[in-house]
């Protein structure tokens, strides 16, 4: 006669049913919840997926957690839509412009509103123009101390802000008084002058000094088309702004006969245009700034207006250079590496009570 099955052994098939069941029943259970989620779930990790689907006080909290883990991809993210407006004016050493009766708009319009640096210089013993810009761009001069056109000066090299920016698709566009919108301004025209527009000195934007390059028209525009890409709210993310020769302080022109005079009657005319577009109002940016001291290195201006500024006719004297706005503008759109002398500078996060 068979003998019959051992007790212990009916329990442990009855665990391996249980286990089995389980499995099946939890398998069917977070395939449903998974389905149910948004269609951002199948790019969020699945402790994230299942607090977002808990509408608790829990999971905000877990979420909290979660974005503060995620560290610079946050910043990058709050950052992403900021509108950046970066102009500069011309051969001027701060004492020049503050407190000056030349610029009665820089000194009781923009200043009371706005943040300011009162030892701003050039890099050290960076002139004259054309290797401040470039440093503004790049973080170095590249051994460059003069002001030769593109044809002499290009760089090859794809280590510059736009590029950056460009490969990390965030629109840019150089604003340049007084040039066509027909070709990559490689050569002076009249108040145009090339060494006040650093990217026509770079071979991947210029198609190595091509005058008919497609990316350098589509990027290097006429100033006067800033106010209808305002209004139309199709302006780029980074705006680089140069007035022409008369209107940045460089010459003195008439009717004014007075090159600081000349340079604040065009903000005033032409800053407000800006400041009251929605690109600035949502948090936007501008960075006024001169392009090198006389006589030295500075202190240059700096002025800084941004509903994210301290404002206010705040103003402080911590040393910067070209580098400190280069540093910040990269970190402001989360663009690396930090490029040339960047990577050692100070920032301009002291101006803002929120850095963006």
């Amino acid at each position: 006669m068979p003998r019959p099955f051992p007790g212990w052994l009916f329990v442990l098939i009855g665990l391996v049913i249980i286990i089995v069941v389980g499995s099946v029943i939890l398998f069917t259970s977070g395939a449903t919840r998974q389905t149910a989620g948004n269609t951002s779930a199948t790019a969020t990790p699945q402790h994230a997926l299942a607090t977002a689907n808990t509408p608790t006080a829990s999971a905000q909290a877990n979420a909290t957690a979660l974005a503060a883990t995620l560290g610079p991809t946050a910043t990058t993210s709050k950052t992403s839509n900021k509108t950046v407006f970066l102009i500069v004016m011309e051969n001027h050493n701060w004492s020049d412009i503050k407190n000056s009766p030349s610029a009665p708009y820089i000194n009781h319009t923009l200043l009371p509103m706005a943040s300011y640096a009162e030892q701003y210089f050039n890099p050290p013993g960076n002139h004259p123009s054309e290797p401040n810009y470039l440093w503004l761009e790049a973080g170095t001069n590249f051994g460059i101390s003069n002001d030769a056109d593109p044809v002499a000066n290009h760089q090859s090299t794809t280590q510059h802000l736009v590029t950056l920016l460009n490969n990390a698709h965030i629109s840019w566009k150089s604003y340049q008084e007084s040039i066509s919108s027909t070709v990559c301004p490689l050569t002076g025209n009249g108040l145009y002058a090339p060494k006040h527009n650093p990217m026509v000195f770079f071979d991947d934007v210029t198609g190595t000094n091509d005058p008919h390059s497609s990316y350098c028209i589509a990027h290097v525009r006429p100033y006067t088309e800033l106010a209808t890409d305002l209004q139309q709210h199709t302006q780029a993310r980074y705006n680089f702004i140069t007035p022409n020769l008369c209107d940045d302080m460089h010459d003195t022109c008439a009717p004014l006969n007075d090159a600081v005079k000349q340079g604040d009657a065009w903000l005033a005319q032409n800053l407000p245009t800006i400041l009251t577009s929605q690109a600035y109002k949502n948090g936007g940016i501008v960075f006024i700034t001169w392009d090198e001291g006389e006589g030295g290195d500075g202190p240059i201006g700096m002025i800084v207006l941004s509903p994210d500024a301290k404002g206010g006719g705040y103003s402080n004297t911590i040393h910067y250079t070209h580098s400190s706005t280069l540093r910040t503008l990269e970190e402001i759109f989360g663009v690396s590496p930090l490029l040339g002398d960047a990577t050692h500078a100070t920032d301009l996060r002291d101006l803002f009570k929120t850095f963006p």
